[in-house]
């Protein structure tokens, strides 16, 4: 396998997961050069720029390979687009790969121990998920709304209140429970995103708690020490999508709103202002 396809698995994963990866490269290079031309530093960019070039020094760190291939003097256009193309692939294929299995392996996380799905639910189709049904729309349900309520449920299914990726779902939480109180009490500590985490990072097995994966798992692959912010948004844009009725997952898509889910959460773990809280959640998910 191509080096930059099998960092892409791992870009999309822990770093990125929505990327135009030849605007990331092209970007990277030029902002690199004006801040050795001008003698500035990474600090000295306004935040956004500063944020958008952090990512581009992620993607070197983990590909440093990238560095002289991008800035070599004979570089050309072509060397940008195959690293571009061959990125993109990456980390596309882990995130097909990654839906497809937890497609499957949800309905076993949220069936009741002992018990059965009412009505059932079908491992491969997604016809009957989302708010169509009581338990993943008990799931899915967003935070400010209650789940036993029929008018709530009857608006989520009519399309009178809609799920947007600005809506947060009850599964963040432990238990299902938000505390209007504090906001953080349980926050991204439920069993199930441990789960989803576990079925990405370490291996399918290690989710349904067996210990027979033969493989190496995602992170022993990447040398991937500690949990991310980034990958904890990860795990929470696809498992909302696994647990909803929605068939497409790209950034463009409305409906699903994925993108925004998804930059919603990262930017929430990487605001300054929440810095205590985050800390002290990497140390819960590190322990």
């Amino acid at each position: 396998m191509d080096a930059l396809v099998h960092h892409g698995h791992h870009f999309g994963r822990t770093i990125q997961l929505f990327s135009n990866f030849s605007n990331l490269l092209r970007e990277g290079i030029l902002q690199e050069q004006r801040l050795q031309a001008h003698n500035l530093d990474l600090g000295d960019l306004p935040e956004e720029e500063r944020k958008e070039h952090e990512v581009f020094i992620q993607l070197v760190r983990l590909s440093p390979f990238l560095i002289e291939r991008l800035f070599s003097s004979d570089r050309t256009n072509e060397d940008i687009l195959y690293s571009a193309d061959a990125l993109g692939r990456g980390a596309s294929g882990a995130r097909a790969d990654d839906l497809k299995t937890m497609k499957t392996a949800v309905i076993g996380w949220i069936t009741p121990e002992g018990g059965v799905l009412i009505p059932p639910l079908q491992r491969n189709v997604k016809t009957g998920r989302g708010f169509y049904h009581e338990t993943t729309g008990s799931f899915l349900c967003p935070t400010d709304y209650d789940w036993s309520d029929p008018r709530v449920k009857a608006a989520l299914r009519s399309g009178s209140l809609v799920m947007t990726g600005l809506h947060w779902p009850r599964f963040l939480y432990q238990g299902l429970k938000v505390n209007p109180e504090n906001a953080w009490d349980g926050l991204f500590r439920s069993k199930i995103m441990l789960l989803a985490y576990k079925h990405i990072f370490i291996s399918p097995s290690a989710a349904s708690g067996e210990s027979r994966a033969t493989r190496a798992g995602n992170a022993q692959i990447h040398g991937m020490t500690h949990v991310t912010p980034a990958s904890i948004a990860y795990v929470a844009t696809l498992l909302r999508f696994s647990l909803s009725h929605w068939n497409i997952f790209n950034r463009n898509d409305k409906n699903a709103d994925s993108e925004r889910f998804y930059a919603g959460i990262l930017d929430f773990l990487e605001d300054p202002q929440e810095q205590t809280e985050v800390d002290e959640l990497m140390k819960w998910w590190n322990r």
